[in-house]
């Protein structure tokens, strides 16, 4: 635990606080939404099967792709006012933080950081990572739009004792950047007082009783949503399913409805789409794309027969058009569910039969032959196997069989 007393506080003003600062409104964009997810699944590589990583597994100064905008918060000697023993260059710019700070209490009010109070608080609640968006007024007059996540981690395995934040911002004033965000928009009136929260928190089955029946992820997802945002969202549900230990029906298909969205929106994104396959170690193939969506949402390491049928439910959905938001009651109005929509996209694959168009073109060709009355079928064997037609409910010969085969087989037949 000493480690974290000792990170470096990195408030002065060098020249790489001056670059964190310059790249800030850079991060904003598309690759803001992937900076969450891939924080995100940091925070999920280090479970390790536990309810919550170590802390000791933790280097927020080491984490070039998070450092200067994440924060450790510290509540081993309380949760009134937890300990920041690291706080990153860009958040420490942006808030104008002095040198002394040591606390969330001694942080300047309306700054970034004097606004997570409330959001740490949801995580403490409800033990589990808080997604959020809001907007305020900062100290310096300044409107901000900021997004983030707060993950817990636990120096005993159980109690929450310790926050792992990554945080980006804005300034809405400046009309280059106003539509950087593609979630649900912020309303503008907000102020410091009163912002707007935008997402709630995930909300995990507590120990022994039920999963949820119905899964409500981090971050409010409207229907401009970004693909980042859509799969973290869809990889959470997932994470709820797991809670549910797989028996809820009702968690699965949450999930599954969202890995629906993600995929039809990837269409659109085929750039950030290929990104996240890479960043995943998961390749696409042509012939079966949604196996690799299925992939990317429910994980590599799930068993193959599961990614086989999530796959094949979603493609059977995508057959039949279902738009975005579509898929949750598609498959709750199936008889079967699950089962029904693999069997249908089973069924669907299957190749039509070949037709023999040898035999086809043979019966067209009989159908006009002219019939020929038996005492003219010309054969001096004893028996003889001749073919018939049928023409107005009368049958009329129309021809001798010449296969000794064929005519011993009939013989056999009709005189057993």
């Amino acid at each position: 635990m000493d480690a974290y007393r000792e990170f470096p506080s990195e408030s002065e003003p060098t020249a790489d606080v001056a670059e964190a600062q310059d790249t800030t409104v850079s991060a904003i964009g598309t690759d803001e939404r992937r900076m969450h997810v891939r924080a995100y699944n940091y925070w999920a590589s280090l479970l390790d099967g536990r309810d919550y990583p170590s802390i000791e597994d933790l280097e927020p100064g080491d984490l070039v792709d998070f450092a200067p905008h994440s924060v450790l918060l510290d509540f081993t000697s309380g949760g009134d006012d937890p300990a920041t023993p690291y706080i990153g260059a860009a958040i420490r710019a942006e808030c104008d933080l002095p040198d002394e700070v040591q606390s969330i209490g001694d942080v300047p009010s309306r700054s970034l950081l004097s606004r997570l109070t409330d959001h740490y608080l949801q995580i403490i609640a409800n033990r589990a990572p808080v997604g959020f968006e809001a907007e305020f007024e900062n100290q310096r007059n300044e409107t901000i739009c900021y997004r983030g996540i707060l993950m817990p981690f636990s120096s005993d395995g159980d109690t929450i004792d310790f926050i792992y934040g990554v945080i980006n911002w804005k300034k809405l004033d400046q009309p280059a950047e106003a539509a950087s965000f593609a979630s649900p928009p912020v309303d503008s009136t907000v102020n410091a007082d009163d912002a707007l929260e935008l997402n709630e928190p995930i909300v995990p089955a507590a120990a022994g009783e039920a999963a949820a029946t119905e899964i409500e992820f981090a971050v409010g997802l409207g229907d401009d949503a970004g693909l980042a945002d859509r799969l973290w969202a869809a990889r959470e549900s997932v994470e709820q399913l797991k809670t549910a230990d797989g028996r809820s029906r009702e968690a699965l298909y949450q999930a599954l409805s969202r890995a629906y969205d993600f995929a039809l929106v990837s269409r659109c994104e085929p750039g950030e789409y290929a990104e996240l396959l890479e960043e995943s170690g998961v390749k696409s193939q042509a012939r079966a794309p949604m196996t690799a969506v299925a992939k990317l949402v429910f994980g590599i390491e799930c068993d193959k027969a599961r990614l086989t049928e999530y796959a094949a439910a979603l493609s059977y959905a995508d057959r039949q058009g279902i738009e975005v938001g579509g898929f949750l009651a598609f498959i709750e109005a199936q008889a079967g569910g699950l089962k029904a929509l693999v069997a249908a996209e089973r069924q669907a694959r299957r190749p039509e039969p070949k037709s023999d168009t040898k035999t086809e073109k043979a019966r067209e060709k009989l159908r006009t032959v002219p019939p020929v009355a038996l005492g003219m079928i010309g054969s001096d064997e004893e028996f003889a196997l001749v073919l018939t037609r049928c023409d107005g409910g009368v049958h009329q010969a129309i021809g001798v069989i010449e296969d000794p085969a064929l005519v011993e087989r009939a013989i056999r037949q009709l005189g057993a």
